[in-house]
């Protein structure tokens, strides 16, 4: 029961007072653990003016385990899979770092910093990490391109998932 608490009254916090550049509401079903988050890209990061959504579960653990986060708008990130299920890498939320303290207001902000400052030696995608490292300029334009081409409008959530 205290996780559900736990969760509305981040979910209150959050909706209340939002960290600086991001929405966030409830996912499909209005189920707590499942968050939609709009994440506007940091001025001064190459993914700027971009909008990604992300989708963010909680599990019936929190806060004792960490939650999963997941871009639903496409990405060209070191450490986010290029790909349709756009999986995060992030310290902060690996098992062995995650503490029941942390809240998602930290995860938020650690997203946040990931699009101003990529981690290029702990990558999803080692071929956009070398590239990040090696050739600055065409890792800029693949991601600005990107950007152009998916994150300039609206992001869209996947719908409910239908029960079988």
């Amino acid at each position: 029961m205290s996780s559900t608490r736990r969760i509305t009254k981040e979910f209150g916090d959050i909706t209340q007072s939002p960290p600086n550049g991001y929405s966030v509401s409830l996912g499909p079903n209005d189920s707590l653990h499942t968050w939609h988050v709009t994440l506007l890209a940091p001025a001064g990061s190459v993914f700027h003016p971009g909008r990604f959504g992300l989708v963010l579960t909680l599990p019936v653990e929190y806060p004792f385990r960490a939650p999963s986060v997941r871009f639903v708008t496409r990405i060209y990130h070191p450490n986010v899979t290029n790909d349709s299920l756009g999986n995060v890498c992030l310290a902060l939320l690996k098992p062995e770092n995650w503490k029941p303290s942390t809240k998602v207001a930290a995860v938020l902000e650690a997203l946040r910093g990931l699009l101003l400052e990529p981690l290029p030696d702990d990558p999803l995608e080692d071929r956009i990490a070398e590239q990040f490292r090696n050739d600055r300029a065409a890792f800029d334009k693949a991601a600005k391109d990107f950007v152009e081409r998916y994150a300039m409008g609206e992001p869209t959530f996947p719908p409910a998932a239908t029960a079988a």
